[in-house]
């Protein structure tokens, strides 16, 4: 096949009761698009028959391409496999469960073309359970990671979106952060808009999410604010607490020898004050070494890999 348009991304665990209306509706609706396509299915360690379903598939059509991972690795690394095997200059994820409306596709691939890098899906009207779904979704998106990382969407967790490759690329992702690509993106430079998509109530089998995600999700945001604002400079984010607690140590002492001359008459070590004192310089040299040990780690990874801590938007003559 001549490299296409668009690549689907499907990362697919235990949805074997819908691969075959899912593939019947992203064929329909690229079929009228006009567009050259393929779809990246990765299946996830099913054990319900998704993985023998897309093997027959995949055989009748080569624009259905698989990846079978050894066991269930979780979605974040399904949808990685699939960016990385993708060869379409538009990349599509969406989840295989009928939640997503393949019909929401040209509209995105739309959006893309007006000038977008990244196109995320907002399913305004969510079709989920309230409590344990949406209301964990909404308070995510709202208070914490739009907050955290600069990118105000409605809906960070929808799967369906739309990415130009040359940016999706650059990214490897680990842990719940396939959430956290818009941040990564705008970190790149790119340009993040949303749209609008349809949700539909699941019909088969039951969801993967739970609320544990959410909590990993917290967790993944802490890491994700480091490598986005202190990534090629650990020092600075260290440093100026290891300074911060060197300057409180400082005055405390200062304060410990102004009371011993004037008016303690008792040992210094017995002074609250010394005692914290010298517990503010440790914890502030203890910063300043770690934030060493962190940059020196950090300037490892880039020049062992030659790998830039930038990205290139274009080049010209070269």
């Amino acid at each position: 096949m001549a490299r296409p348009d668009v690549s689907i991304v499907l990362p697919v665990f235990n949805e074997v009761e819908s691969i075959e209306p899912l593939f019947a509706e992203i064929q329909d609706v690229m079929s009228k698009s006009g567009r050259t396509w393929e779809v990246i299915a990765c299946d996830d360690g099913s054990t319900d028959g998704s993985r023998e379903l897309l093997l027959k598939k995949a055989g009748q059509d080569e624009r259905l391409k698989l990846i079978v991972l050894m066991r269930n690795f979780g979605q974040t690394a399904a949808l990685d496999a699939g960016f990385r095997a993708a060869s379409g200059d538009i990349i599509v994820p969406m989840d295989a469960d009928l939640q997503n409306d393949p019909a929401d596709i040209p509209r995105l691939i739309a959006r893309l073309e007006e000038g977008a890098d990244l196109v995320s899906g907002w399913r305004a009207n969510r079709r989920d359970s309230f409590l344990t779904k949406t209301l964990p979704s909404m308070i995510a998106n709202k208070l914490v990671v739009s907050r955290v990382t600069g990118v105000r969407l409605h809906d960070y967790g929808c799967t369906l979106k739309a990415y130009r490759a040359s940016f999706l690329k650059q990214f490897h992702l680990y842990g719940e952060m396939h959430r956290l690509i818009p941040a990564y993106v705008k970190w790149a430079g790119g340009r993040v808009t949303e749209e609008k998509v349809n949700h539909r109530a699941r019909k088969f089998g039951r969801s993967k999410y739970n609320l544990s995600k959410t909590f990993r999700l917290i967790l993944d945001l802490m890491t994700i604010r480091f490598l986005l604002g202190y990534s090629t400079k650990p020092l600075y984010f260290m440093g100026k607490y290891g300074l911060l607690a060197i300057l409180l140590g400082t005055m405390s002492m200062t304060w410990t020898v102004i009371k011993k001359i004037l008016w303690w008459e008792n040992p210094l070590y017995t002074d609250p004050f010394f005692i914290v004192s010298i517990f503010l310089f440790i914890a502030g040299f203890q910063f300043l070494f770690s934030g060493l040990l962190a940059e020196l780690s950090m300037r490892t990874y880039y020049e062992s890999q030659d790998k830039p801590p930038y990205v290139i938007a274009r080049k010209v003559n070269l």
